[in-house]
């Protein structure tokens, strides 16, 4: 499985598997939410697309069959991360049909090799169940910094 770096003309079949992913994740979209989604996403990865999102993708032919992204975040330095610069991996996604194949492992590959050239200082990321050996076997670690992970909702 090669992976390589999705460009703008791939943005219709990411706003897919972003859905994909969405739905999967939380086990279904609000009809509300799911057209929120798709008119808005479009735009988006037209905006951020290789300047702050970076999305990488395993085809089949000339379909999209698995996923990720790696998002880049400026934050004032610390020695938690020197330069700054931090990335987070998002929306690692493999359609089911292409399981088990290690398209996961391809895309982290790609991923962190490109993050390394971007310099980037650390990167995070949520681990399914599932995902959870695959980010191991890249190198990801548990969080024990003693900080617990906390979110408020603004809407």
């Amino acid at each position: 499985m090669n992976a390589e770096k999705a460009g703008t003309e791939d943005i219709e079949a990411l706003v897919n598997m972003r859905l994909s992913y969405l739905t999967e994740d939380s086990g279904g979209l609000g009809a509300q939410d799911l057209a929120a989604i798709k008119r808005e996403l479009p735009g988006y990865f037209q905006s951020h697309l290789d300047r702050d999102l970076f999305a990488y993708v395993i085809r089949d032919g000339q379909a999209i069959v698995s996923c990720a992204f790696l998002l880049i975040v400026e934050k004032p330095m610390s020695p938690a991360f020197i330069n700054g610069r931090t990335g987070i991996v998002l929306n690692v996604y493999t359609r089911p049909a292409f399981r088990r194949r290690g398209c996961a492992g391809s895309l982290m590959e790609a991923l962190l090799s490109a993050a390394k050239k971007m310099d980037i200082s650390v990167i995070e990321l949520k681990a399914t169940k599932d995902g959870y050996p695959v980010y191991r076997a890249a190198g990801f670690t548990d969080d024990d910094s003693g900080y617990r992970v906390m979110k408020r909702k603004n809407r």
